[in-house]
């Protein structure tokens, strides 16, 4: 894959995660929906949304993929949807994407991988840039959020990880995402006397289902052949980042001299990371 190629879709890919992150966070602020019901409909629309794109890709509506890798994308998705009844968007990128790379990273050095001199200095960087735009100033997030939302991003670092090399990636997401449906409908008729539904709701999780995350995921999952999981891993510090900047116009939230500082470093730290790379 080219340079210049293997940049776009990765950075589409991080804005396809920090908008998961925003979407969700809006839904079950700002609207009715509850986060089993957000989970089902957003699993369920990005398994029809990657089912059309294979089907006009190719004229087969069959995909590939498998139950470990499904399982992983369910157990993401719905400690995602659950953590973020209580932490905000901020801290759950944060969370999400700290246990990413400590997956992504771990493994990837228990494969043999080393980072070089200046890549130590990068991650080193981009992890600082994170702890000071996260950390100072905020309390202690909500033990449950932060366990589940722990528990999503190792799930999301496993499926990362298996997605690599699995074969044709749009195919294999969504035979990842249409196995992954039984198991959301279980979950949703578990919960379903506490469901709540409402239009801006399901709205939200559609296009968390089959854009940032159908779509989305089958970007990043072309991209993941062509990068190491320490790469993967580190790249993926940038979505904080973006979902932080992305409150600025969605959540109101304000534009301070910390969070411009953060995003230089995290920003400069994944450059220096990823440069021998592309």
């Amino acid at each position: 894959m080219s340079p210049i190629r293997l940049f776009t879709l990765t950075s589409l890919a991080m804005l396809a995660f920090a908008g998961n992150s925003l979407l969700c966070r809006a839904a079950l602020k700002h609207t009715a929906i509850d986060a089993s019901s957000f989970t089902v409909v957003r699993l369920i629309s990005g398994a029809l949304a990657l089912w059309l794109l294979v089907r006009l890709r190719s004229g087969r509506t069959t995909g590939q993929g498998n139950w470990g890798s499904a399982l992983a994308l369910f157990a993401y998705a719905a400690g995602f949807s659950f953590a973020y009844v209580s932490l905000s968007a901020a801290t759950g990128a944060l969370l999400l994407f700290g246990a990413v790379q400590a997956t992504m990273i771990g493994v990837g050095l228990w494969r043999g991988e080393r980072l070089r001199r200046w890549q130590l200095v990068g991650l080193v960087l981009a992890l600082s840039g994170l702890l000071g735009l996260l950390l100072p100033g905020l309390s202690a997030p909500p033990l449950l959020g932060a366990l589940l939302m722990l528990a999503a991003g190792a799930a999301w670092g496993v499926y990362s990880l298996r997605g690599k090399g699995a074969g044709d990636p749009t195919r294999v997401t969504a035979g990842n995402f249409v196995r992954a449906v039984p198991m959301a409908l279980v979950m949703g008729l578990l919960t379903l006397n506490q469901a709540t539904l409402d239009t801006p709701g399901i709205a939200y999780a559609v296009a968390s289902g089959a854009l940032t995350s159908g779509i989305g995921y089958a970007i990043w999952y072309t991209a993941l052949p062509d990068l190491k999981a320490t790469h993967a891993a580190t790249i993926q510090l940038s979505v904080p980042v973006i979902a932080a900047l992305g409150g600025i116009g969605l959540l109101g939230e304000p534009l301070t001299l910390r969070l411009v500082l953060a995003s230089i470093a995290v920003l400069g730290g994944i450059a220096l990371v990823i440069r021998r790379s592309i």
